[in-house]
């Protein structure tokens, strides 16, 4: 193994060692004193939870059966849970504090009990608004589109991150919804894949069954590049999905183009990549562009559209507003970069925690107009 992923897991069970660390002082100092058999349970089943998700997500990436799956769901929703209660933990010493400081006596028990039972229940939330897949529909506007576009849609699926927890049914899910919206070309702009151990070919199965008449294109994100990447291509090309791996193909007049996001990453290979597809100045064109970044780059190269997805719009409070600060106005939605239009979308599927607050997953219908 590298030795950056070795510094990167240790820095995050660090970092979820002192969560739980944190969580648990503050419960036994407003719940003290504890009862001998919850004193002795408490800290053994902290320990046990902060070495959970790194441990299932180690045996996840590895390996693939029903009791992996089940170990990695609970670890992934007890990851979601401490996200809120770590909040609650804060709120709780600065909702006494101001109170004391104020010369209120509250109920620390109480106090604590109501906070710590909030989080659990905006956890639970969480869970169900991740399942609440909404279709958004958008008509988009691109120079140079052939009149043959007109009229025309494209749906756009990004980050269903297959795995674990978004499994074979979630997959069929997905295309059921897709074939109901009857597109004219379906775009993934990667992440289609977790990067787990679990069976890619049973995963993206259902998507044989999806044949819109202009085709499906994808191009890869930062997870499907974890695991082996032509294998996933191999995979997909089996299932009628044409992979653009730097590649651009025209179809009906229009230039669909997908770049690896270990590439789009290096700006240098960025606009090396997009030189030498030797755009037509002038005919409309799409970028399939996991993460929205490097967008001065692709307007220079003369790229009309870039679809985007990557940032989740968050996907958990108060995540949102780190996604916020990174990627700013084109962290979500339709935004133009100068003569460049760009949407990015919050992604259908979920990473880590299945779970999203303050955000919504989404599929995406553009409809085309002439500009």
């Amino acid at each position: 193994m590298k030795t950056w992923p070795v510094v990167g897991i240790a820095l995050m069970q660090l970092l979820l060692l002192a969560a739980h660390w944190f969580i648990y002082r503050t419960w036994i100092d407003f719940w003290w004193p504890l009862g001998p058999l919850a004193a002795l349970a408490l800290p053994i089943a902290i320990v046990l939870l902060a070495f959970s998700f790194i441990a299932a997500a180690l045996l996840g990436f590895y390996f693939a059966n029903p009791l992996v799956r089940l170990l990695y769901w609970l670890a992934t929703v007890w990851l979601g849970l401490l996200n809120f209660f770590f909040m609650a933990a804060c709120l709780s010493w600065l909702v006494w504090f101001a109170l004391t400081l104020l010369r209120l006596h509250p109920n620390r028990p109480l106090l604590a009990a109501a906070l710590f039972g909030l989080a659990a229940v905006t956890g639970i939330y969480g869970l169900v608004n991740a399942r609440l897949i909404r279709i958004r529909r958008i008509p988009i506007q691109l120079a140079g589109l052939p009149p043959s576009w007109r009229g025309r849609t494209a749906l756009v699926i990004t980050d269903l991150h297959l795995g674990h927890i978004n499994g074979p049914s979630f997959s069929r899910r997905i295309v059921a919804l897709a074939a109901s919206l009857n597109p004219d070309v379906v775009f993934i702009p990667g992440d289609l894949f977790d990067g787990s151990g679990a069976d890619a070919g049973a995963l993206v199965a259902p998507f044989c069954q999806l044949a819109p008449p202009y085709g499906i294109y994808f191009s890869t994100g930062n997870h499907d590049e974890f695991g082996d990447a032509a294998h996933y291509a191999e995979i997909l090309s089996r299932a009628g999905i044409r992979v653009l791996a730097n590649e651009k193909v025209t179809v009906d007049g229009l230039d669909i183009v997908g770049v690896d996001y270990t590439d789009s990453g290096y700006p240098i290979r960025l606009r090396a990549t997009l030189e030498s597809l030797r755009l037509v100045p002038g005919r409309a064109s799409i970028l399939l562009n996991h993460a929205p970044s490097r967008l001065p780059i692709v307007e220079q190269a003369g790229i009309g559209l870039q679809l985007s997805g990557h940032t989740h719009s968050g996907q958990l409070f108060p995540f949102t507003w780190l996604t916020r600060r990174a990627y700013g106005r084109f962290t979500y939605g339709l935004e133009r970069f100068g003569a460049l239009a760009v949407y990015t979308s919050s992604g259908a599927g979920s990473w880590g925690p299945p779970m999203r607050v303050g955000t919504r997953p989404e599929i995406v219908l553009l409809t085309f107009e002439l500009a």
